[in-house]
């Protein structure tokens, strides 16, 4: 019988890979998760993504369904939910009270949302007063698991023309963001998308009175809402 929401009876890989799959729901509710597409997401190979499922559909927080798609029981959501906020309320922290920039909290988050102690995230979200949103513009759950997911377009799907506002970016790659501060960019930064270039779809962006020219890589990992 499995012991709903015991966070104390999973390794930090289970952890990982709830996470993981709920992630990869929620990016497009339209779909289910495949071992392969996990496998890629976490950079492990389908041999381990095939052992761990068969270890989290054991303890009651996995399903697969026809042609093996996955998914998370009421138990694995709560648990992915609650790692997520782990995960963002330390983020918020690091930058917010300890000097951390934005491309630096991700990794040292990851470690620090394994810990256990529910009080401990409690007290930090209430000594921050309990923010909404991290420091990628990700909105946090909050206590009892209650959560948002902000409307918003990739960067690399709007026109010429266009003008948007950055609301998140993709906070998994540090190189990444370090481009993000680099050029300028910030939450909120409203931009104007100048041109996109038919060969390889780049795209020439104006934001702050900067002029940048920047990759379909790097425009899918922006995140905006359409403001014309």
């Amino acid at each position: 019988m499995t012991n709903k929401l015991n966070l104390n009876n999973l390794t930090k890989s289970e952890e990982d890979y709830l996470k993981a799959i709920f992630q990869l729901l929620i990016e497009d509710d339209s779909v289910k998760v495949g071992n392969n597409q996990l496998a890629d997401y976490l950079k492990v190979s389908p041999a381990s993504t095939n052992n761990m499922i068969k270890k989290l559909k054991t303890k009651g927080y996995v399903v697969s369904e026809k042609y093996g798609k996955l998914d998370l029981t009421e138990e694995g959501k709560s648990i992915a939910v609650r790692l997520i906020r782990k995960h963002r309320l330390w983020e918020t922290f690091l930058c917010n009270y300890l000097n951390f920039t934005w491309d630096e909290v991700h990794d040292v988050a990851e470690q620090l949302e394994h810990i256990k102690s529910r009080k401990l995230i409690d007290e930090l979200d209430r000594f921050m007063d309990f923010p909404k949103k991290d420091p990628h513009g990700e909105m946090i759950p909050n206590a009892n698991g209650e959560y948002s997911i902000i409307p918003k377009i990739m960067l690399s799907s709007l026109s010429e023309g266009d003008v948007c506002q950055l609301v998140a970016v993709n906070d998994g790659s540090v190189h990444f963001l370090k481009y993000v501060s680099e050029i300028g960019l910030a939450l909120s930064s409203e931009i104007k998308i100048l041109e996109v270039r038919e060969f390889d779809k780049s795209i020439r962006i104006k934001f702050d009175n900067i002029i940048e020219t920047v990759t379909r890589k790097f425009a899918d990992n922006v995140f905006v809402k359409k403001v014309v």
